[in-house]
C-alpha cells in the first residue's frame, strides 16, 4: 500500500489541504484592524470570529481529508479508489470554489486585500488527486492486460 505511488500522491493532497486549512486565505490590513479569513471563519481584530457560512470552505475541505484517507485504504479495490477519487475531485473543487467566492467578496468589499496561501493550497491538493487517480487507472490497466494474456 504505502509503496503505491498514487499513495504518496493522496498523502500530499492530505498535506496540503490540512495546511490549507491552517493559513490563512485572505488578508487585509489598515490602521486600526487586520481582516483575515480562514477556511474555518473570518475575523476581524478584536472582535468575535463569525463561522457561517465561512465555515463552508473547512467542511468541504475536511470531507475531502476524509476521502483521500478513505481511498488510501482501499488500495485492493481498484474500480471503487477511481470513483472515490471523482468524488473527491467534486468536493476539491467546491473548496477552492468556495475559498475564491468568500474572498473575492471580501475583496469587492475592502477594495483590496492580499490572498493567503490557504487560497492556494488545494490547487495542489487537486493536481496529487489528479496524479492519483492517473496511477490508479494505470495499475488496473495493468492487470487487466495481464488477465487478458492469461
Amino acid at each position: 500500500m504505502w509503496q503505491r505511488i498514487q499513495t504518496v500522491f493522496l498523502l500530499f493532497a492530505i498535506i496540503s489541504l490540512i495546511a490549507a486549512i491552517l493559513f490563512p486565505i485572505w488578508v487585509h490590513e489598515t490602521a486600526d484592524q487586520t481582516h483575515k479569513l480562514f477556511a474555518f471563519h473570518y475575523s476581524i481584530s478584536g472582535q468575535n470570529p463569525t463561522y457561517f457560512p465561512y465555515a463552508i470552505t473547512a467542511i468541504l475541505a475536511i470531507a475531502s481529508i476524509t476521502l483521500s484517507i478513505i481511498e488510501i485504504g482501499k488500495y485492493k479495490n481498484r474500480m471503487l479508489q477511481m470513483k472515490l477519487g471523482a468524488l473527491n475531485s467534486l468536493f476539491l473543487a467546491g473548496t477552492i470554489l468556495s475559498a475564491f467566492l468568500f474572498s473575492n467578496q471580501l475583496t469587492k468589499e475592502f477594495q483590496g486585500g492580499q490572498f493567503g496561501l490557504g487560497l492556494w493550497l488545494p490547487g495542489i491538493a487537486v493536481i496529487c488527486n489528479l496524479l492519483a487517480n492517473r496511477f490508479i487507472r494505470r495499475d488496473e490497466k495493468i492487470v487487466r492486460d495481464s488477465n487478458r494474456l492469461r
